[in-house]
């Protein structure tokens, strides 16, 4: 049998064997042993899929791929994915449900129908938000207490809580008033400091401590502004509120880990024209349709940019040296311009820089390339003309250099700027529009300059 998959197989039945608590996984390791059956031995994958306890098995299938969650919605009772959900805290609740949704609309309604009433307006409450609130990723389980509650009995409430599996991860407590609005924000550590006899309200204003007015994110914040608030004051969780200051969930930092991964993620793919969904996806034909469009796009813009060295095909049967000279130019303004684009591009997603930076942003990349422009033309100018015994072509590339360089940085720069500026992913499709500006002016203004000075 195989190693790989007898390993799989034997950590994963530790972790299935009550008497042996220390070998517990983590719904990520249970996923990746659970990858690895799947490829070798599909009906053992089945069989395991099946032993998991609807505890953590809600945590695992976020962990799986999309073909992998299909088997699970398909293989399963939807009694036991139900239960699965209802285990889950309602942020990963929703999108486990959302994952499910992708894949098979009846399915999700089925099991969505399933749910008890509570868990249901709590899925429909956060999908009531765009994707890039805060409302959107918050967890709605949260402990609080009332300003004129007792400590000792808020804490006696919280250990009920605890034990009864209603919270998980709680690190403060909040204190809200008679109208549900945050107050304060608690550390869990800090109570011990504090009289249980006391109400919280007395306990607090006796500390005299500024440092428990809470962070809070409002639910209509962009995410973004709430994970630079987590880097910038080092939280570990967030109250989220309305705009009239009424407690409504928590973000916690592994949920703000979850989405800066996912941001970056697709980043990345909409800069090399990568659709993030299809390349999640093990189908090929979806992968490769995703990656095609842009491909598509390409294409016509590389047709664009060989229509102008058509314009100049006299000059350079002339001087067969420029063909050789070409790729050069545009693979050095290629470069430089995906430099600023990168630069520019990463700034924006930060929350660094804004369309109204654009002139300080714009004089920086500029000014970068320009300097760039001058040094390797100088030097591309001089190879030129000992290659080709020829010093006026090296006057040719040299001045050419300098020019798409300086548009490459300029382009490089300009274009995520004005994409935001009309709320479109800077990310998405600025390569290739990049590409179609730095091939056209490097190919135009090295031919050019090649027919107006040689000729």
């Amino acid at each position: 049998m195989n190693q790989e998959l007898d390993e799989a197989k034997e950590l994963i039945d530790q972790h299935l064997d009550e008497n042996l608590e220390d070998n517990e996984l983590s719904p990520y390791e249970l996923a990746q042993h659970l990858k690895t059956l799947k490829k070798h031995d599909e009906e053992l994958f089945a069989n395991y899929l099946e032993k998991l306890d609807p505890e953590i098995l809600g945590d695992v299938a976020i962990e799986l791929p999309d073909h992998m969650l299909k088997d699970v919605i398909e293989q399963l009772p939807a009694e036991k994915i139900v239960e699965a959900l209802e285990e889950l805290e309602s942020d990963d609740a929703t999108d486990l449900l959302q994952y499910i949704e992708d894949i098979d609309e009846d399915k999700a309604r089925e099991l969505f129908n399933e749910l008890d009433r509570e868990n249901q307006n709590e899925i429909l409450r956060l999908r009531s938000y765009e994707e890039d609130r805060a409302g959107a990723h918050m967890q709605t389980e949260l402990f609080s207490a009332h300003l004129e509650e007792k400590l000792g009995n808020a804490v006696a409430r919280l250990r009920r809580e605890k034990q009864e599996g209603k919270l998980e991860n709680i690190s403060q407590l909040f204190i809200i008033d008679k109208n549900g609005v945050l107050q304060y924000a608690i550390p869990l550590e800090d109570l011990i400091l504090f009289d249980f006899t006391k109400t919280l309200k007395q306990n607090i204003e006796s500390a005299q401590i500024d440092h428990y007015k809470p962070h809070v994110a409002n639910d209509m914040d962009l995410m973004q502004n709430v994970a630079d608030m987590f880097q910038e004051y080092d939280l570990n969780v967030i109250a989220v509120t309305s705009s009239t200051g009424i407690l409504l969930g928590r973000i916690t930092s592994d949920d703000i880990h979850d989405y800066i991964q996912e941001s970056a993620t697709e980043q990345i793919y909409n800069l090399a024209g990568v659709d993030d969904e299809s390349e999640e996806d093990d189908t090929l034909f979806k992968a490769g349709r995703g990656r095609a469009v842009w491909l598509g796009v390409n294409l016509l813009t590389a047709l664009f940019s060989s229509s102008i060295i058509g314009l100049f095909d006299e000059t350079i049967a002339a001087y067969v040296a420029l063909a050789v000279l070409m790729p050069i130019v545009a693979s050095m303004g290629g470069n430089t311009g995906t430099q600023a684009l990168a630069v520019t591009v990463r700034r924006l997603a930060l929350g660094e820089i804004e369309f109204k930076d654009a002139k300080n942003v714009l004089k920086r990349e500029v000014s970068i390339s320009l300097i760039n422009g001058l040094i390797f033309g100088v030097v591309m100018g001089i190879i030129a003309s000992v290659w080709f015994d020829k010093g006026m072509l090296g006057v040719v590339i040299g001045l050419s250099m300098v020019t798409n360089l300086f548009f490459a940085g300029f382009f490089g720069t300009i274009i995520p700027l004005t994409l935001r500026r009309f709320n479109i992913d800077p990310a998405v499709g600025s390569a290739v529009i990049l590409t179609t500006f730095t091939d056209a002016i490097g190919f135009f203004s090295f031919l050019g300059l090649a027919k107006w000075i040689l000729l």
